[in-house]
């Protein structure tokens, strides 16, 4: 199944596409997005280029990010790094769904499409898509905004604290950010609760 519109054709009324930016890192928050597509600017031609965020290029996201906003009815939320700590990466990311939906304005008579297997809290009636990026237009969409926004945040704390690499590896665990780690320590914007940060302040992980 390629990315269409095809699961949001298939509902009588509103439909949203929800996903989220963010799990996998070591530090930073988790975003998520909220998407809805109105049928009158389905048939604009940018929407042959939406596809998951991670298919896309960096230049590519950062023109459909503006596109999508003018057209589409969008939420983007996220949810802290204490937030991550204090509830878990899951919840934290369900959390930040919730609240994307909220901001676009979401109601009882959309059907969210969620990326994933998981069920965020929500007003509305939701199907979850294994893989959603790649299969509906609108959690792609919400893909695109989520990463997007995400990228742009760890860029901007990566100016604060070059020595992570963070706007290169949005704060993945990779080998420069590990090294900057054990050389430099932990900031007030890693996640604690994940077993590499435990382990570089000294706790069991």
């Amino acid at each position: 199944m390629s990315c269409s519109f095809d699961l949001e054709d298939g509902f009588n009324g509103p439909v949203c596409g929800l996903d989220e930016a963010g799990r996998g890192p070591l530090a930073g928050p988790v975003v998520a997005a909220c998407v809805y597509v109105p049928a009158t600017v389905r048939d604009l031609p940018f929407w042959a280029e939406v596809n998951d965020s991670k298919k896309l290029s960096a230049k590519k996201r950062d023109t459909l990010f503006d596109l999508i906003q003018t057209h589409c009815v969008c939420g983007i939320a996220e949810a802290s790094v204490a937030d991550i700590d204090q509830m878990n990466i899951l919840r934290a990311s369900l959390h930040a769904m919730s609240k994307a939906f909220d901001l676009a304005g979401g109601t009882a008579d959309w059907l969210a499409l969620v990326d994933g297997n998981q069920k965020p809290k929500l007003p509305a009636t939701i199907q979850t898509v294994v893989k959603g990026d790649s299969k509906s237009r609108s959690i792609a969409a919400a893909s695109i905004l989520a990463k997007v926004t995400r990228d742009r945040i760890m860029a901007d704390l990566c100016a604060q604290y070059p020595v992570y690499g963070w706007s290169k590896n949005a704060g993945y665990g990779t080998a420069i950010h590990m090294d900057a780690i054990e050389k430099h320590g932990v900031t007030p914007h890693h996640r604690t609760s994940f077993a590499p940060i435990k382990k570089a302040l000294g706790h069991a992980a």
